[in-house]
């Protein structure tokens, strides 16, 4: 009876250890899931004062602003990796491609070039004395003249007084024979013929207007001088082409240069008769490279007794690649940036999330529009191939890796608020940026022109006149046009062909537009991509401050460009003037 007793003891002392262990683990348990729960719960912030954090919405305890929903952390992104919105997806126009092995259509190599004059059959007809131009019998050019035609009448005082030493020499013949050998030979060196010396020597009349002959048969390319021009002995005055022969002159890429030789074949066409091929045969390769596009010259001779190209015609060129018997990765062209030396892509590590991160590649030849690339991508890869300027941007923004930051680094977003910092602290925590200069002057003038227009379309904005902003742009798009791309800094070539590309996409996009909200809503596109192109270029001599509104952009945030410290927002206008802060300054 005892061993019972202590036995049920014993069981009760476990069921009362047990329920004070496991009871409290149970409730810690709870607890976690709770907690868990309300992680995960959706939290309200306030537009003007991120670092307030609510679970419920209401007011802003220092605004009294209401409350908005707070983005959802981007959980499990690597420290290089960002995410868009799908809003800002579309709005950048992002555009995505699988990464591949080939060789561009079987190993064709597609050159684009334009027809020019023959050199070596165009020649320059010349006045062989000096005097004033009395008549001129070919008037245009593109006329046909044959050898021997009249060109022009010229009066030369000097060729009249030879003359006359002629006339006077041949009475002394017989027995001054070295004078009249010395002045005979005189206006032979002026292209006198013997049958226009000897009419001389007969009439014993000097001729006034002397004429002018052809010396070769071709098309007048250029004609140099008018009625009544006076011209010194030597001076051009026509050029004359034979166009029974040209050439065809293609550039070729600095990296593309061994894959050509002298003897290649050369199918070309044009667009005049986009049902022929014509073959021709390189002749040429300029051994010296230009330096501001980075292109070598590539000449074949085509044949043109038909008359079937003209000299400034565009033609296409293709040439057998015949290093193409091996399959090498090949990716766009337009999927790459260039800063120096290094050459990156933005790549989509998983398709079905709008998440990018930039990655450095090695490039190998250009083929037409692709690049090889020997380092930096794997097959399958998903690359960004249209919009990869505005990613850069967000990248910059976002404070990741990017074009011109290659460690990354938050940079200031104008929220320093949930850092506690205010004031005159707040002020100077602004980052300076330098941009990147530029070597030529007339660059600069003329990227200050479009910074110019991007400016009054910003005041157009600020003022609420959506038709002053259709102006500006229009203005903006044309004076972007305008810059000839041979002006940039060689290392800056292919950078600004891309910037230039996708920020006349973004200003047709504005242009299309009707409303005020919706011009408004693809200016934040334009401002990302002037913001970029005002640090990677030098446009101005006076500082640029960058400004931001959190509460443009559906609260998401918007950036502009301003000359002035004091903000007027191009988002809101004149219902929320001054809504906004400077977040840099690029000097």
């Amino acid at each position: 009876m005892k061993n019972y007793i202590i036995y049920i003891g014993i069981l009760l002392a476990g069921l009362l250890l047990g329920w004070l262990i496991f009871g409290n683990s149970s409730k810690n348990n709870d607890a976690h899931e709770h907690s868990e729960i309300v992680n995960n719960e959706q939290m309200w912030t306030c537009a003007m004062h991120p670092q307030i954090m609510k679970t419920e919405p209401g007011d802003c305890p220092i605004c009294g602003m209401d409350l908005i929903p707070a983005e959802i952390g981007a959980d499990g992104l690597s420290a290089d990796q960002f995410k868009l919105t799908e809003n800002a997806l579309v709005l950048a126009n992002v555009q995505t491609t699988i990464v591949g092995m080939g060789s561009e259509e079987n190993g064709i190599i597609k050159l684009t070039g334009k027809i020019i004059e023959n050199e070596s059959l165009e020649e320059i007809q010349v006045s062989f004395f000096s005097g004033r131009i009395e008549n001129l019998n070919v008037n245009y050019t593109g006329e046909k003249v044959n050898k021997g035609q009249l060109l022009a009448t010229i009066y030369s005082s000097e060729l009249y007084a030879a003359q006359q030493e002629l006339i006077t020499a041949s009475n002394l013949k017989e027995s001054q024979k070295p004078l009249y050998a010395a002045v005979r030979n005189k206006l032979k060196l002026w292209k006198l013929s013997d049958k226009q010396i000897d009419q001389i020597e007969k009439t014993g009349k000097p001729i006034e207007n002397f004429p002018v002959y052809a010396t070769v048969s071709g098309t007048v390319t250029e004609k140099l001088v008018a009625k009544g021009d006076y011209v010194a002995q030597g001076q051009a005055l026509f050029k004359i082409a034979n166009l029974n022969s040209v050439w065809a002159n293609f550039d070729i890429y600095e990296n593309q240069i061994g894959l050509f030789k002298k003897g290649q074949i050369i199918q070309i066409t044009t667009n005049a008769y986009p049902d022929k091929s014509f073959t021709a045969r390189t002749d040429f390769i300029d051994p010296i490279l230009n330096n501001q596009t980075r292109t070598v010259k590539l000449r074949a001779v085509l044949p043109n007794n038909e008359g079937i190209f003209k000299p400034g015609m565009f033609v296409e060129g293709k040439v057998a690649n015949s290093h193409s018997d091996q399959e090498r990765l090949l990716i766009p062209a337009s999927a790459i940036l260039w800063t120096g030396k290094r050459s990156v892509i933005y790549l989509k590590p998983i398709s079905n999330e709008p998440i990018f991160e930039m990655r450095e590649v090695v490039l190998g030849n250009r083929i037409n529009d692709l690049y090889e690339v020997l380092e930096g991508l794997n097959v399958g890869d998903e690359i960004v191939t249209n919009g990869t300027f505005t990613l850069d941007a967000a990248a910059q923004l976002k404070g990741k890796k990017s074009m011109m930051n290659q460690s990354g680094g938050k940079t200031n977003t104008g929220h320093e608020d949930h850092l506690g910092i205010s004031g005159p602290e707040k002020r100077t925590s602004r980052a300076i940026i330098n941009s990147r200069k530029v070597e030529s002057p007339v660059f600069q003038e003329r990227l200050s022109i479009v910074f110019n227009s991007y400016f009054d379309l910003k005041d157009a904005l600020v003022n609420d006149d959506s038709a002053l902003a259709l102006q500006n742009t229009q203005k903006m798009a044309t004076s972007l046009k305008s810059i000839d791309h041979s002006l940039i800094n060689e290392d800056n070539h292919e950078n600004w062909t891309k910037t230039s590309k996708e920020l006349s996409e973004s200003l047709l996009r504005l242009s299309k537009q009707k409303d005020l909200e919706s011009i408004r809503q693809e200016f934040i596109i334009v401002s990302n991509q002037m913001i970029l192109m005002a640090k990677n270029f030098d446009a101005s001599d006076r500082p640029m401050f960058i400004q931001h509104c959190p509460m443009a952009n559906t609260s998401k945030g918007a950036d502009w460009l301003s000359l002035n410290e004091v903000i007027k927002n191009p988002y809101f206008g004149s219902s929320m003037l001054s809504c906004g802060e400077i977040t840099d300054t690029i000097k």
